[in-house]
């Protein structure tokens, strides 16, 4: 979006990427546009993304917007191209079938770069109102991934990481319908130069067998799964609409681990879903330790208007942020032991800003000494502190 508002040779435009995930999101979003407008009298502010997807009314009626586009228009070129028409400009997000073309050249930084391969979902959860904003699973061809990703390494970035609403769904509506683990293992064939890459958040049980080989014999592939797990108790994750239980997810971190024994696993958590007891809570709460899940990325509940879970009986907010702060505390304890389990070992540090960067299994870490953003350096771990590791740079 930046680049195709600088290539219209606007350069006086802030542009908003709004979140719908919850509602406090879309409030802040809100509450920041009208900040925006007060330091920024003159700037153009035009606003997109999920929340204008899914409430585009209460957008329009913000007399602080210049302009107002949909998820299926930001990321093309055409629509930076003639701004003196149309002020909201929001399709049906449910009739788009493709994704966008819409080639990256680089990121802020050197290291880091990501590369969506899916967007939308076909999925129904009862707490999310993503599809609505994302519109149904689409994937992009092998072919686009691969220009992508060669033009990103020939810029210098060091590690790809795959991103989508749904990324293992990758594939269902290409011909053949490859998997996510036949584009990643033909993108890594195809780009040998590429030294790292991710895959974000997984759903456990849509994980296919190539995968599974992958994380077992290619070292390219970093040892680190995001789960999408949201809860650890069966009769919260029925409620949900999820597609999996809780044994499946511990089968799945056993699975993984016998095929690569120092893999690590984050997860997204929802904390107080509605009808959660405090029984169900404490099955969540257990299961980070029984998965040692040491990266955790807790949400209270926030009810989302015109969702399942919204008609649900709630949980009292200040449950909700109580038992958010004890899988916090949960997480802290699995990271830090594993962090500790660290010092001594040699690692290999993606060098990401200055002196921090991160390790293969995505452990931040501080070095000693400032290195070129983007190296992957050699550094022993001499210890850790709040949430890091310390490392010194090896000769």
């Amino acid at each position: 979006m930046r680049d195709h508002a600088k290539a219209a040779g606007i350069d006086d435009a802030i542009i908003i990427n709004t979140c719908a995930v919850t509602t406090e999101a879309e409030r802040q979003a809100r509450q920041n546009i009208r900040r925006l407008r007060r330091e920024n009298p003159d700037a153009k502010i035009f606003v997109t993304g999920c929340a204008v997807q899914v409430n585009p009314d209460k957008f329009a009626g913000m007399k602080e917007i210049d302009r107002i586009f949909g998820n299926d228009t930001k990321m093309k070129a055409e629509t930076f191209m003639d701004i003196s028409h149309e002020r909201v400009i929001v399709n049906d997000i449910m009739s788009v079938e493709e994704t966008a073309s819409h080639l990256v050249s680089g990121f802020e930084g050197r290291a880091r770069a990501f590369v969506q391969v899916q967007n939308g979902c076909d999925h129904r959860c009862t707490f999310c109102i993503i599809p609505y904003g994302r519109g149904n699973s689409r994937s992009v061809p092998l072919g686009e991934i691969v220009t992508q990703v060669r033009e990103l390494v020939a810029n210098g970035y060091a590690e790809v990481v795959l991103t989508g609403v749904d990324i293992t769904s990758y594939g269902h509506d290409l011909p053949g319908k490859p998997t996510l683990g036949q584009m990643a293992r033909r993108l890594l064939a195809q780009v040998p130069e590429l030294p790292r890459l991710r895959i974000s958040s997984v759903d456990s049980v849509e994980i296919d067998e190539d995968i599974f080989r992958l994380i077992e014999t290619e070292p390219r592939l970093m040892p680190h799964m995001h789960i999408s797990l949201q809860a650890g108790d069966d009769m919260v994750l029925k409620r949900m609409k999820r597609r999996h239980l809780r044994q499946d997810v511990i089968d799945f971190c056993q699975k993984v681990r016998a095929l690569r024994p120092d893999v690590t696993f984050g997860a997204d958590i929802i904390a107080g879903f509605p009808t959660e007891t405090d029984e169900m809570a404490e099955n969540t709460l257990r299961l980070v330790e029984e998965c040692g899940l040491i990266y955790l990325h807790v949400f209270p509940y926030s009810s989302r208007p015109g969702t399942p879970a919204a008609k649900m009986p709630q949980v009292a907010k200040e449950k909700r942020k109580e038992r958010a702060a004890a899988l916090r505390d949960a997480g802290d304890v699995q990271l830090s032991a594993f962090l500790q389990s660290r010092v001594g070992l040699i690692e290999d540090v993606l060098v990401e800003k200055e002196n921090t960067g991160h390790t293969e299994h995505f452990a931040p870490v501080v070095l000693d000494r400032v290195i070129e953003p983007g190296t992957i350096a050699k550094a022993k771990v001499i210890g850790h502190e709040d949430g890091k590791l310390i490392a010194e740079l090896m000769e």
